[in-house]
C-alpha cells in the first residue's frame, strides 16, 4: 500500500439542459441577485466556497470587470474575468439589495446581523435555492459540484490544461489531470484499435 498511487473517481457534473436552466435562473430575476451572483459565480468561474465568503468589495474592478483574490486555500494570486451576465446581478444586489452596514465582504447576511457568511454551508444553502427556484433535480449542488462542472466545461472546449489550472487557482498540475476523466468525447479518441489478431479472437 505504501507505493499505492491516488485513485481519483470521475467527478460529477451537470447535463447541458440543467446548466442552461440554472443560467436562466440566475440572469432571469427567479432568484435574489445576491444568490444569483453567488450561484453564477461558483458555476462559471469555479471558485471556493471560501473564496466566495472572503470576496471583498475591493477585490472587483468594475471597470475591467476582473475580480482579483488571494485564494483562501493554496496563498496564490487569482484575477478572473467577470462576465457581463454574473456582473449585472452582482451590481443589482450591491447597488439594491446589500444591506448598507460597515463590512466590506460583498456577500453579506440577508438578515441580522449583516456579517458574511459564516462558513459552507451558507454557500450551499445559496447554491441549493438558486437550483431549487430553477426547477432542477440536482440531490448535491454544492460549489464543489459547480467547481467541478467548471473545469469539465474548460476541458472540452479544448482549454489547455495549465489554463485551466491557473482559472481554478490549483497548487499542481496533478490537481487538475483529475478532471480528464470527465472529457469522454476526447479520452474516446485516444482509444486504439484493437490489433487484427486480437480482433479475429475476439469475433470467434
Amino acid at each position: 500500500m505504501a507505493n499505492a498511487k491516488r485513485h481519483h473517481g470521475i467527478f460529477p457534473t451537470l447535463g447541458d439542459e440543467d446548466e442552461q436552466t440554472v443560467l436562466r435562473a440566475g440572469t432571469g430575476g427567479l432568484v435574489a441577485a445576491r444568490d444569483a451572483a453567488i450561484t453564477l459565480l461558483a458555476l462559471v468561474t469555479g471558485l471556493r466556497a471560501c473564496d466566495l465568503i472572503a470576496l471583498r468589495l475591493g477585490d472587483i474592478n468594475w471597470r475591467e470587470s476582473t475580480i482579483g483574490i488571494v485564494q483562501q486555500k493554496t496563498g496564490n494570486p487569482l484575477t478572473l474575468p467577470l462576465l457581463p451576465a454574473i456582473a449585472d446581478r452582482l451590481a443589482e444586489y450591491v447597488l439594491t439589495e446589500r444591506p448598507d452596514v460597515g463590512n466590506d465582504h460583498v456577500f453579506l447576511r440577508s438578515v441580522a446581523p449583516h456579517t458574511e457568511f459564516s462558513d459552507h454551508s451558507s454557500i450551499y444553502d445559496v447554491t441549493r435555492r438558486t437550483f431549487s427556484a430553477a426547477g432542477t433535480d440536482c440531490p448535491k449542488v454544492g460549489t464543489r459540484l459547480l467547481r467541478h462542472n467548471a473545469a469539465t466545461r474548460l476541458l472540452r472546449a479544448g482549454t489547455p490544461l495549465p489554463t485551466i489550472s491557473a482559472v481554478l487557482g490549483h497548487s499542481g498540475p496533478d490537481s487538475t489531470n483529475a478532471y480528464l476523466s470527465t472529457d469522454t468525447e476526447h479520452m474516446r479518441a485516444c482509444v486504439l484499435p484493437l490489433p487484427p489478431a486480437l480482433q479475429q479472437g475476439a469475433g470467434r
